[in-house]
Order: C-alpha cells, then structure tokens, then sequence
C-alpha cells in the first residue's frame, strides 16, 4: 500500500492508499456537491463513502454524474494532448427545456478540445439514456475549435450569428422536430402621403431593376423592431423627414430571395411631421415630393401589377376608403409578454 497526495488540474486529492492495477476510476467530492470523477495511470484511488459503481460508465471517458441543481454533467477526463500523464477536466453545465430537450450552457465549454470531446460524449450518453430529445450546442467566437469536434459527434449546424455558431442533435430515431434555422427576412416600406396629396418619393441608389425609378422608402427591420417602428425608422434614415404610424395596408410574401430565403416586406401608411428633407447619401441617389399622380403615372407601375396593387390600396387608404391594419398592443397568456397584434377594427371587433 502506498500513501499519495496528489493535485490535479487545482483539486487536491490526499490520503488515498493505492494498488498497481490498471486504470480505474477516482471519484471525490467537490465543494459545490458534485463528483469528480476520474482515472490514474496504475493506480486505484477511492474515497471513503463514495461507490464508483452507481455511477454511470461512459466508456474511456471515466464516469459521469449529474449537478441536480443545475442539469449539468461534469467529467473528469485524461487529457491525451499532455506531454505527461494527467488530467484535463470537462464541464458540460446544461438545462432541460420544455420539449424533452437540454440547452448547453455556452459560457462553461471545457476550453481544452480533448476535455470538450470527453465531456460531451459523457453527456450524450447520458441523455440518451434519459430519454431527452433535441440538443442545443451555442458555441462562442473564441472557442471556435470546438465546432468540427461537435460536427464528428453527429451534431449539425443550425444558425450562425457574429460571436457564435449554434449547432443540434437529435436523438430519437424518428424525423427530427427541432425548428429550423430563421428562415425568413422582414422588409418594411412607409408610404407617406401629404395634404397636397404629395408622396414621399426616393431613387436607390443600387444597380437593380427599379434603380431609375421613384419610389417609396423601404428597407428592413433591426432586431426586436416592431414593424411599423421599422418603416419610420428607414423613412427617418433616407429622407429626413419625421412621421407617425397611421395603418398597415398591405403585406407580400415572397420566396427563394436573397441566399434562398422567403421574404415578407410589409407596407406601413404614415403621416408627416416634418417636410424637409435630408437624404441618406449612402443609400439613395434623392428624394423628393412627388405629386400623387405623377408618382403613380411612372411606366414601372403600369407594368409591376404587383407595385401598383400595393399603390392603389395605399391611396384608398389615404382616401379612407379601405381600413387597413392598425396595430394594438395586447398582452397574451401563452407567454405572459405584451405585444402587438395587427387588425381591422372598423367593424368594431
């Protein structure tokens, strides 16, 4: 028998007497009520009070076991990069969601790639076990070396964003019902119409097919934008001029756009509160208020049934006669948040 003290990646093991047997599991306590769990080269390390049978195995990778408080997996690993025999531990901290799925916390990724390998196969297998579904892997900019390590686990990317790369697995053996990456752009255009009964009109400034043509003030909606804040945003930022929402008058669905994305551009009646206008010389070539009927008399809306629909409601509009959508902020049970719903409400429902 051989008394041992030994530190390990900043946790002190002492006391234990050891054999020469072949690599076995070391299992201790942690002051924040996990088990540690491990293994040391010809030696076999034991705590009283702990049985490394009730735990479950997960292959090469030692043992794993469960923080009941916070759903994580937290594994001590060899780490087969080192020059020297040792340990690398891994951290798999993660919460269950309320379809029967687990969301990985990203900020507590083991930062060695041989730790991250270990602790995630110790993880799969125990969720596996567990019956859990869909697992969701955020993946931040800094650790990015982690990704192929997850893609050879059997994980799939899903969406992407500046800072981190979000990633899947499905684990039944049905079709998997996880939602898809965003799969759809929200464009906004203000049409803004004066007593002179004078629109707002603009020239992109982009080499497209309406690039000689006047137009009204569109672009796309920033994140956690409502959308009729979006129209008088992108009306603000081209032309200067101020407005106020009126109604919504229409919305076109499109598909297979830009990088094969579907595209809804909702078009947003407002009023002037100012009339001076200050272009954006980086998005539009000018702008100007163009009366009614020369605005609606240009060739490209004789032509673009499409464009000259969304005109005509927006004049009947102007005219009251057609209601349009306004919009009521309305709170809803299903997630207790406050938001706006978009309605008819001429005919007083």
């Amino acid at each position: 028998m051989l008394s041992m003290t030994a530190t390990i990646n900043g946790w002190q093991c002492s006391g234990f007497h050891s054999k020469q047997y072949a690599r076995m599991p070391e299992i201790s306590l942690t002051s924040r009520g996990f088990l540690k769990v491990g293994t040391l080269d010809s030696k076999t390390p034991t705590t009283a009070g702990l049985n490394s049978s009730a735990l479950p195995y997960v292959g090469d990778y030692g043992y794993a076991s469960r923080n009941m408080n916070r759903g994580g997996i937290h594994v001590v690993s060899p780490d087969i990069s080192s020059p020297s025999p040792g340990f690398a531990v891994g951290f798999l901290e993660a919460f269950d969601d309320e379809y029967d799925g687990v969301i990985i916390d990203p900020n507590k990724l083991p930062p060695s790639a041989n730790a991250f390998a270990s602790a995630l196969r110790a993880a799969l297998s125990k969720w596996k076990l567990k019956g859990r579904k869909g697992i969701w892997l955020k993946i931040l900019s800094e650790q990015v070396d982690l990704v192929p390590i997850a893609i050879k686990e059997g994980f799939q990317y899903h969406h992407a964003e500046p800072g981190y790369v979000m990633l899947t697995y499905w684990i039944p053996d049905y079709p998997c019902m996880l939602p898809t990456s965003p799969s759809h752009q929200i464009g906004v255009g203000g049409f803004v119409i004066n007593d002179k009964k004078e629109v707002l009109a603009v020239k992109e400034k982009c080499p497209c097919s309406c690039s000689n043509v006047w137009k009204m003030p569109t672009g796309y909606i920033n994140k956690s934008e409502d959308i009729f804040c979006g129209a008088m945003r992108e009306v603000k930022e081209e032309t200067g001029v101020d407005t106020s929402f009126l109604k919504m008058v229409a919305f076109r669905h499109a598909h297979m756009l830009a990088f094969d994305k579907s595209d809804i551009l909702f078009v947003c009646m407002l009023r002037p509160l100012s009339y001076e206008i200050a272009i954006d010389e980086k998005e539009i070539q000018a702008a100007m208020w163009m009366p009614l009927d020369e605005f609606v008399g240009q060739p490209f809306y004789e032509e673009d049934h499409m464009s000259r629909k969304v005109i005509d409601a927006c004049v009947a509009a102007y005219e009251d006669r057609y209601s349009g959508f306004t919009a009521h902020e309305l709170t809803s049970k299903l997630d207790g948040q406050s938001s706006l719903l978009y309605y008819d409400c001429s005919s007083g429902a």
